[in-house]
């Protein structure tokens, strides 16, 4: 029975992950036209992730929505408003630092540059837990408004109206400073990130527990709205943490000025140590900024040099392969350092896997450090200020050792599967797009003989010079020959791998069209196997007596993250502002939001959130983050808040719909408001 019963546990989590994965994986082969790299590695994270959600899920429902009900529907009864407002606050702060797609957040901080970006950098790299906890202050000052505004039965749209329009200013004043302007897309995405399976039932329950115990009619409905402010305020608490680091963050540099030895003291207040900055270097700068952090030319050759030992390379590119640095970092200077080197050293290539056991130790301790302070905080409002206890304590212990486990498995899924096949797609996903080859790295040839350089006639009549060079099946390509990259005192010839366009330079509107059909099939399709979104529809469809469809608020919903998906690459394909967009679609939302009633107003506002859950939010980070890498923009983020404002947009014009078909259906109804109005 256990086993049958583990299985439909499995079974729902491996439907629900299947679609996006195959989607990803058949887009890499049919039309990126590559293998998915490490796929062995990245089939076993996946595993993980599926285990890993049954099991967090499995214990959320066993043990922490059973602890949050409790608390919920017992704290107004034999408590003060103060104390639930405080107790709001630390559950939002517990419950954001519980969400698994937290993690996700912080890894994304392994693309930026802090050169480019210092506050950003900051902000994902040097001072992760802070920036946790200010989102977490965002989400607990949230639950506190939305216990405040179920206390004294406010309308949601009053909350609503000045939060986004503080929000909004705020963004727009940000686009006035260099640093700022590089924050505004994470913290919009945070929003999106703290809505995840912890946060949405307990935050629930709470305000649910609260509505109920006033005596209020409508106390299911009336608890909806609440995840609308959890997704707003963390916008808001981020932007006003990194307004408060500005000051003391250095501004933006080249490479060369970041690196340099005058410019140390500074570069230390992002990077505190010298092998860190070395790692840096390696890992994320050109060669302009190794010649700056080794400014003596035997110190860089010594330190090219060093790449030949395992260890030394371990710790200096760290999971980047050696045969992708050298492709795509190394100078061919560098490369030609190395295979000196190399020549005086031949048994320096082997370079250790990141270990298994490190990601699973890591993603260990973060799950302790995100379920035992929201345990502890339940349980200690539960018998010390309540004075009660939970009604099945054995269960509840077992879900507490299923969510730690479960959000163990899951984190290290999401490092090992999720995470690397987002950036394998999004990282060529720039070439469908582009009308011209891309630069893919560079090949130095030594010694070259220019009696191998032939001519090759085009249709114009004129001779090009070519030269046979072998592809990585083995077999002889011509290939152009630069005369201005060929050295004769040294014989060394600099060659530039170009992979051409997908669809040739006279089809790229095919390939934006693809681009975007790609990103619309992704938002689409995998909201669509949402289980959270399930049970909002049919939440929805009961609340509203059947005239509002379950499957309505899925299609909408589901269309809604699909064109928001679709702008968020837009917005990064052509480099535009993300308050162009958010500003516009906002300034929509609260239209349709003065045109709707209470009820829908709270139904689609929280969609917005129950939509970027544990396994989207990871692969939307790592697909954009990947696009970003490939278009060299100072970072991908961004495109999880426009997953999360169209999904409301679309939901609300659902519902206004309907309600349109309700007044056209009966005749008298809109006269009869009208008088009962007047």
């Amino acid at each position: 029975m256990i086993w049958t019963y583990a299985r439909q546990r499995l079974a729902e989590q491996a439907r629900a992950v299947a679609f996006i994965v195959l989607y990803l994986v058949l887009f890499q082969l049919v039309v990126l036209q590559t293998v998915p790299k490490g796929a062995g590695r990245v089939a076993g994270g996946l595993g993980m992730v599926v285990v890993g959600l049954a099991f967090f899920l499995e214990g959320l429902f066993l043990g922490l929505m059973p602890l949050g009900e409790r608390v919920g529907q017992q704290l107004p009864q034999r408590t003060t408003l103060p104390v639930i407002l405080g107790f709001g606050l630390l559950l939002g702060v517990g419950a954001t630092l519980a969400e698994p797609a937290i993690a996700a957040l912080q890894t994304g901080g392994l693309t930026v540059t802090p050169w480019d970006a210092p506050l950003l950098y900051r902000l994902l790299e040097t001072e992760p837990e802070n920036l946790v906890i200010a989102v977490g202050a965002g989400v607990g000052v949230a639950v506190a408004a939305g216990m405040l505004r179920t206390w004294f039965g406010w309308s949601l749209k009053t909350l609503l109206f000045p939060t986004v329009g503080l929000v909004l200013g705020l963004s727009i004043f940000c686009t006035r400073d260099e640093n700022l302007a590089t924050i505004i897309n994470l913290a919009w995405d945070t929003g999106g990130v703290t809505t995840g399976p912890v946060t949405v039932p307990l935050v629930l329950s709470l305000g649910i527990g609260v509505s109920r115990s006033m005596g209020h009619r409508q106390g299911t409905a009336e608890g909806f709205g609440i995840i609308a402010l959890a997704s707003l305020f963390p916008v808001l608490s981020v932007l006003l943490f990194a307004i408060a680091l500005n000051h003391s963050t250095p501004r933006p540099a080249s490479e060369a000025e970041f690196f340099a030895p005058a410019n140390r003291e500074a570069a230390r207040r992002l990077v505190p140590t010298d092998e860190k900055l070395a790692r840096l270097a390696f890992q994320r700068g050109s060669e302009t900024a190794r010649r700056a952090l080794f400014p003596e030319a035997t110190q860089h050759a010594a330190a090219i040099a060093s790449l030949t030992m395992p260890a030394v390379r371990q710790a200096l590119l760290g999971p980047l392969a050696l045969e992708d640095w050298l492709l795509q970092r190394a100078s061919p200077a560098e490369q030609a350092l190395f295979k000196e080197a190399l020549a005086r050293q031949p048994d320096g290539l082997a370079h250790p896997a990141p270990a298994l056991g490190g990601v699973v130790l890591s993603a260990a301790g973060m799950a302790v450090r995100a379920v035992v302070p929201l345990v502890a905080l339940l349980l200690v409002v539960l018998v010390v200020i309540l004075r009660d206890r939970p009604r099945r304590p054995d269960e509840v212990l077992l879900g507490i050792a299923f969510s730690w486990v479960g959000m163990t498995v899951l984190t290290s899924g999401i490092a090992l599967g999720l995470g690397p096949l987002g950036d394998q797609v999004g990282r060529p996903l720039p070439r469908v797009f582009r009308s011209v080859p891309q630069e893919e790295g560079r090949l130095l040839l030594q010694p070259f003989d220019p009696a191998a350089v032939f001519p090759v006639y085009g249709r114009d009549g004129r001779a090009h010079p070519h030269f046979f060079l072998q592809n990585r099946a083995g077999e002889p390509v011509p290939v152009p020959f630069d005369p201005a990259r060929f050295d004769p005192a040294t014989g060394r010839y600099e060659h530039i791998v170009k992979r051409p366009p997908l669809f040739g330079p006279g089809l790229s509107l095919l390939g934006v069209a693809l681009v975007f059909l790609f990103a619309f099939g992704m938002g689409y399709g995998s909201t669509m196997a949402e289980p959270a979104l399930s049970a909002l529809g049919r939440s929805v469809e009961e609340l509203t007596v059947g005239t509002i469809k379950r499957g309505g608020v899925i299609q909408a919903v589901s269309l809604g993250v699909g064109l928001g998906l679709t702008v968020g690459v837009a917005r990064i394909l052509y480099h535009l502002p993300t308050v162009w967009l958010l500003v516009p679609a906002y300034g929509l939302l609260l239209v349709l939001t003065w045109l709707s009633e209470e009820d829908l107003t709270g139904f689609a506002w929280d969609a917005g959130g129950v939509t970027t859950g544990p396994v989207t939010v990871p692969l939307v980070l790592a697909m954009g983050l990947g696009i970003g890498n490939g278009l060299e923009v100072v970072d991908g983020f961004g495109i999880v808040a426009m997953a999360s404002v169209f999904p409301i947009i679309t939901m609300l014009l659902y519902g206004l719909l309907i309600r349109a078909r309700q007044r056209q259906s009966v005749p008298g109804q809109a006269a009869g408001e009208a008088g009962h109005a007047g």
